[in-house]
């Protein structure tokens, strides 16, 4: 077994992020993050839709919702292309990012995250803050571009390209582990008239894409509506959640991995140590953890606080105003005020 420290937990979606299914893997990642979450949805997988928001929202919402007993604060990071206002490179959009613990990006094209998320200010963020402890989670788009190998789904699927990979963002590398991630493993979305599994690619076509892989690269095939999480504190651990298993293609063999805790290095391919961080992410590192200890001395809200609020939110409704102003004098009491805001409220220590 190798031992990892203070890189924060990744979970990987094979689908169904925001579907009951998936509520195990979000409780398990909230319980290995520090303090309340602090959760920044990404727009860019998607940034090239004209409803890139709404999408992003309701992932939002789900994750609001599943985590309630957590508390979580949960905002949109809008930056949706690699230039212009909304940028992935646009410092200032993505400045409330380094304040999150936990980071999520989802469903869009495979193929434009990885064009407008390369070398990217982002990236170098999402480096950055998951060596100090951030959270990553990543559904559909998001998975595969993170994959060493990119499968362009749309191009293959929709247009009819000829069948080929695309360089990926290949974010495990800096733990000495290039693989190919393949979400909507177990698809069966086109029926008995289409086979649609491997990611809507077929078992015949994903065969002859297997051939076009160089080096051998191990595959971990995600079914839909499940969820691996990978923790990196002590031992790295795999823990599989959800309605299907996983699938792993190495060497010529094939792994099938249920529901349960796992010790990659059984399979033959673990994590190796990570490479020293550059100056600039090491950098970025210092900083988060500069915001972290700030974040503590100010405290998270007491509980006490925190009902009053719920009770607050939950008078409002009901335009009760009397109980709502009475349950913001008792915050103020308390060292508290409370910012009502599009997406909710938010408590400050005063």
């Amino acid at each position: 077994m190798h031992t990892i420290n203070n890189f924060g937990p990744i979970t990987l979606f094979g689908s169904g992020e925001t579907l009951p299914a998936s509520g195990a893997a979000y409780e398990y990642t909230a319980k290995q993050i520090e303090g309340n979450p602090g959760i920044s949805v990404v727009e860019t997988p998607a940034g090239f839709q004209p409803n890139s928001e709404i999408v992003a929202r309701k992932v939002a919402q789900f994750i609001t919702s599943r985590l309630q007993n957590h508390h979580p604060r949960v905002q949109l990071i809008p930056a949706r292309k690699n230039e212009g206002e909304l940028s992935t490179n646009n410092a200032d959009l993505l400045e409330p990012m380094l304040s999150s613990n936990w980071i999520f990006l989802g469903p869009g094209s495979p193929t434009y995250a990885v064009r407008n998320l390369q070398d990217s200010l982002l990236l170098t963020y999402l480096y950055a803050m998951h060596r100090a402890g951030c959270a990553l989670t990543l559904s559909s788009a998001g998975v595969l571009a993170m994959s060493a190998l990119t499968l362009p789904v749309y191009e293959i699927y929709k247009v009819g390209e000829n069948l080929h990979w695309v360089n990926g963002l290949n974010f495990f590398h800096q733990f000495g582990l290039d693989i190919v991630l393949i979400p909507h493993w177990n698809n069966n979305s086109g029926g008995d008239e289409l086979d649609t599994s491997h990611c809507f690619m077929g078992h015949d076509r994903f065969n002859q894409l297997k051939s076009l892989i160089p080096n051998n690269l191990p595959i971990i095939g995600i079914d839909e509506q499940t969820a691996l999480t990978i923790t990196f504190q002590g031992n790295v651990e795999w823990k599989i959640t959800g309605n299907g298993n996983l699938t792993i293609l190495h060497e010529k063999k094939e792994y099938y991995l249920p529901e349960g805790v796992y010790d990659p290095s059984s399979f033959g391919f673990d994590f190796l140590l990570p490479k020293t961080p550059t100056k600039e992410i090491q950098a970025l590192v210092d900083k988060i953890e500069a915001n972290r200890e700030k974040a503590q001395e100010n405290h998270e809200p007491p509980v006490e606080v925190i009902r009053l609020a719920e009770i607050r939110r939950f008078a409002r409704s009901r335009n009760d105003w009397k109980t709502a102003d009475a349950s913001r004098t008792k915050i103020v009491d308390l060292g508290w005020e409370i910012l009502d805001t599009p997406d909710g409220y938010r408590l400050n220590k005063i």
